[in-house]
């Protein structure tokens, strides 16, 4: 038959005789590891608090503080400019021989103006440019100019006969989001 040794019982001194000792020994009490963890966190707590205030400056240890004296607002910056600028007069000594009787000319006669309206490596794009600008209304023509890089071909709107014209020319070109750039040029 088969026997349960988990319940098998401790083997009982004989009936008639008495233990050797009556007293037993004090039960040891196993300690729970949280009581040890929660010691450790308080006990570190505890001495980082310490080392904290050990580097604490002397003057801020003291909880009980008196209020620190209202600072003196800073005068308030003082602008003299507005009553000195007018006051102020520069005299230059002027040769009446060294003023021009007819101030100069803003534009030459012999200057014309020119838009530029793209620049291109290749024939198509330059040509598809100038389409756009025919649909505008405008006259463009494309130049080939050879230069160290290349040849390019340049996209040009004008000579303007006034300035009434070419503003309306770059008015036209910047409202189909077309960037020009303003080119002064001697007549041919």
């Amino acid at each position: 038959m088969a026997q349960d040794y988990a319940k098998k019982s401790k083997p009982r001194a004989p009936r008639g005789k008495a233990p050797a000792s009556r007293t037993k020994a004090p039960a040891v009490r196993q300690s729970s590891p949280w009581r040890w963890f929660s010691a450790g966190v308080i006990t570190g707590i505890g001495l980082s608090l310490l080392l904290y205030l050990g580097t604490l400056a002397p003057g801020m240890q003291h909880t009980n503080r008196s209020p620190a004296p209202t600072a003196e607002q800073p005068p308030k910056p003082r602008y003299d400019f507005y009553t000195l600028l007018p006051e102020q007069t520069i005299d230059i000594e002027v040769d009446p021989d060294e003023i021009p009787e007819h101030p100069p000319a803003t534009g030459d006669k012999d200057e014309v103006y020119l838009l530029q309206a793209g620049s291109f490596k290749q024939r198509e794009d330059a040509d598809r440019r100038r389409a756009e600008l025919l649909l505008l209304g405008l006259n463009p023509k494309v130049e080939q100019v050879t230069s160290d890089s290349g040849n390019w071909f340049r996209v040009y709107l004008g000579p303007f006969e006034s300035r009434l014209s070419l503003n309306k020319a770059r008015g036209l070109t910047a409202s189909q989001n077309i960037d020009t750039l303003l080119l002064r040029r001697a007549m041919p």
